[in-house]
């Protein structure tokens, strides 16, 4: 059983946030696009800066479960130097959890779409219900979508290629795991060039200082530490110019 996402589009009515940013050199890769862990990470900005605008409360913790991207029909990667439109939105809930679609736009033409599973975590860092108050600013868009919270671990075929994967003190955020976004640089380093989908699901923490290892197959990649999938991506690749 694979996952397949769901990519439901934006409504015209309720809440949407737009945040706009530059492409800049810390972002792009050897050919001069948006590398995916660049995308990650506007993803989480563009997420945090909604929050803090919505009025709820800014001291609540949201983590993410999973993250999709992919190019649509006449879409592609932004380039280096363009300003990127990220319009955000709620396109989903479930009793504790909620979906985030992103969508990317330059010139204002979608050129990458996103949707995301979010987590919301009480002081004890354990996953808790949704509040009146967020359906109350943030329900306008979901036309009542109910969404599965259920992550799918792939298994790990035996013919797989493994190298060491090292977490950097640059890696790490708070409280001592590695960011979202720079798991998703381990999938970034084995990705070709051309990507056109990419799934990443986050099944556990990374703390500083485990041994990590790197796992890829054709379209797959996992992160394992301590014998325990942490972290499984896949994705694809083709010509959308």
């Amino acid at each position: 059983m694979t996952f397949a996402p769901e990519f439901v589009p934006r409504p015209d009515r309720g809440r949407r946030f737009t945040h706009r940013r530059l492409v800049r050199l810390s972002d792009a890769g050897p050919d001069a696009v948006l590398r995916l862990d660049g995308v990650a990470r506007y993803l989480q900005d563009v997420a945090t800066d909604d929050w803090a605008d919505s009025g709820l409360d800014p001291g609540d913790t949201w983590v993410v479960r999973r993250t999709s991207v992919r190019v649509p029909t006449g879409g592609r990667w932004p380039a280096l130097g363009e300003e990127v439109a990220l319009v955000t939105w709620c396109g989903g809930v479930g009793p504790a959890w909620a979906e985030r679609r992103t969508d990317l736009e330059v010139g204002g033409r979608i050129v990458v779409e996103t949707v995301a599973l979010w987590v919301p975590l009480d002081t004890s860092g354990r996953p808790q219900r949704l509040g009146e108050r967020f359906h109350d600013v943030y329900g306008g868009t979901t036309g009542g979508r109910k969404i599965s919270g259920r992550l799918h671990v792939p298994p790990i075929p035996p013919a797989v290629t493994r190298r060491t994967w090292s977490t950097r003190q640059a890696d790490l955020d708070i409280v001592g795991h590695v960011n979202n976004a720079a798991a998703w640089a381990a999938v970034t380093e084995v990705v070709p060039q051309g990507v056109t989908e990419a799934t990443v699901s986050h099944h556990g923490p990374l703390a500083s200082g485990e041994e990590v290892t790197l796992l890829t197959a054709p379209g797959q990649a996992w992160l394992v530490a301590d014998g325990q999938i942490r972290l499984s991506a896949s994705f694809s690749c083709g010509d959308f110019t």
